[in-house]
């Protein structure tokens, strides 16, 4: 597996990352176009909120270099709860937590309030998985990450659309 991750003197690990084809959008029925009829939220739809989140270090998304997956996604609707895995390039990707954290964000502006939200490293994946999850499980310390002003500035960069 390649990495997308700076290394400490500021160089990228992999500037050359390999990039996976994008999944076509998703064609909208037209149950889901019926306001009338109650539209559950789905893995699909879920993973259509976090498909194009950038990477914070190259112009790709997090799609195209494979840290998010619709296979890693699961969602219960009636148990109003979200589970997102997300792989990093690298065993040692100190990107980690800024990826799960804007994972995190854009699920919590998104989704409606009920949802619980649980966003972790695919197990056996990085080095410190059990320190990034264990801060990404942490209500108090990702209000607090948020409250950076650098911190939510470049999260909200991740979020934005290319431009």
């Amino acid at each position: 597996m390649v990495g997308v991750c700076l290394a400490g003197g500021g160089a990228l690990e992999n500037a050359n990352p390999l990039i996976y084809r994008r999944q076509g959008e998703r064609p909208v029925t037209a149950r889901e176009e019926d306001d009338e009829l109650p539209d559950a939220i789905d893995d699909r739809e879920i993973f259509d909120l976090i498909r194009s989140i950038n990477d914070p270090e190259h112009p790709l998304t997090l799609e195209e270099l494979n840290v998010v997956e619709q296979v890693r996604v699961k969602v219960n609707d009636a148990e109003s709860t979200v589970s997102v895995e997300f792989t990093p390039t690298i065993p040692h990707c100190s990107m980690a937590t800024l990826i799960g954290l804007s994972v995190k964000v854009k699920l919590i502006r998104s989704l409606p309030e009920r949802f619980k939200v649980d966003v972790h490293i695919t197990p056996g994946t990085h080095a410190s998985e059990h320190a990034v999850n264990k801060q990404l499980a942490d209500k108090e310390r990702v209000a607090a990450a948020l409250e950076n002003n650098h911190l939510l500035e470049v999260v909200n960069q991740c979020l934005s659309g290319r431009p």
